[in-house]
């Protein structure tokens, strides 16, 4: 039977990487896309070309039960998810007094309650099975926080809280929850950023560039293998040794 993993967020950036990463190791992949219909197809499309095993479903994860009737139509079709990648999310670079009630609610209905959703989602099989792995994804500054990143940073430091925390409750279930804590990506989550910004953080960082999506897909797909099999807890920093 095949391996199933479910990417929330999937149509493109992280999610897409994460998509064709776990797709080409012979995951069978599920994953979510909330407004972007046509990516999410055409990646579809062109994976299937290659005889790899992708589907993909409409879900907001700000939504409960969206969620909730996503997971239970994986499940009827797919019979279980053995792993779970956290990816969806939304940015916000805005001064904190400018940051209203409103903008907070979205990010932490996405940013964190949407991770909780489908973790609830996901758990109920992988403990019954005694096996499973989640990925949730941070940030580098929910570790460190952002100037004009308040609520982002904090809401990120949230899901690495959750994802420490939720390891010890699961693993003696077997189940592994880990986090991967994205620097600098070439996203479009990064596009509002001007190039005199994007190549001063490029510059302060060790390995002198901007992270690719692969770069984050390639540690997803690392905690997601047998060889992560004693890993849960975890905080992989993906910052090409950034530390501000």
């Amino acid at each position: 039977m095949s391996r199933v993993a479910v990417v929330t967020g999937g149509d493109r950036g992280i999610g897409r990487a994460c998509v064709e990463a776990l797709a080409a190791d012979g995951w069978r992949v599920v994953f979510t896309c909330r407004e972007r219909i046509d990516l999410a197809e055409a990646l579809c499309a062109s994976l299937r070309e290659r005889g790899l095993d992708v589907h993909w479903m409409r879900c907001d994860v700000a939504d409960a039960e969206d969620v909730r009737q996503i997971f239970a139509e994986i499940e009827r079709t797919h019979h279980r998810v053995d792993a779970l990648v956290c990816n969806a999310g939304v940015a916000l670079l805005r001064l904190f007094q400018d940051t209203d009630e409103a903008d907070w609610n979205r990010l932490l209905q996405v940013n964190l309650l949407g991770a909780v959703r489908c973790d609830r989602a996901v758990l109920p099989g992988m403990i019954s099975r005694r096996e499973g792995a989640i990925v949730h994804i941070a940030s580098m500054w929910g570790e460190v926080g952002a100037s004009c990143e308040t609520a982002y940073s904090a809401v990120k430091a949230a899901l690495i809280g959750l994802t420490k925390a939720l390891a010890k409750e699961v693993g003696p279930s077997g189940v592994r929850v880990n986090c991967v804590s994205p620097g600098l990506v070439r996203t479009d989550m990064n596009a509002s950023l001007d190039a005199e910004t994007l190549d001063a953080i490029a510059e302060d960082t060790p390995l002198g560039r901007q992270g690719e999506t692969a770069d984050i897909a390639g540690a997803v797909r690392f905690l997601l293998s047998k060889e992560a099999s004693f890993i849960t807890g975890q905080v992989l920093g993906v910052s090409g040794g950034l530390v501000i």
